[in-house]
């Protein structure tokens, strides 16, 4: 798979159109999914769906506030994480490593296997 990938955004270059532009070209050059990270703006969102639609776009989750459903109905195909699951993985084992030394012991949830 192809990846078209515009990262204005994420380097604070939030004028849309250069972003449309870009991946628009990447998607008439053959990209098979196209990418814009840092793009949170639900009226953004849909907008560059339907500047390369039926090509699907990636959409990267930016805050709690972002749902999968809801891109989902933007018409977004793809949703990457970025860093946020292992951000996830260490707030874990903070945690577990907090309680180890505050109170000696580990969560319950330490000791499930998968």
């Amino acid at each position: 798979m192809l990846v078209g990938r515009s990262e204005g955004f994420l380097i604070g270059q939030k004028d849309l159109a250069p972003t449309i532009d870009r991946i628009v070209a990447y998607a008439a050059a053959g990209a098979d999914c196209l990418y814009a990270p840092g793009i949170s703006d639900p009226g953004a969102i849909r907008e560059i769906v339907q500047a390369v639609a039926p090509k699907p776009v990636n959409v990267l989750l930016m805050s709690p506030s972002m749902r999968v459903a809801d891109l989902a109905e933007l018409g977004v195909r793809r949703v990457s994480t970025g860093s946020r699951l292992a951000f996830a993985a260490w707030a874990g084992f903070d945690a577990a490593a907090r309680m180890l030394q505050e109170d000696g012991a580990l969560p319950s949830a330490s000791f499930n296997s998968a």
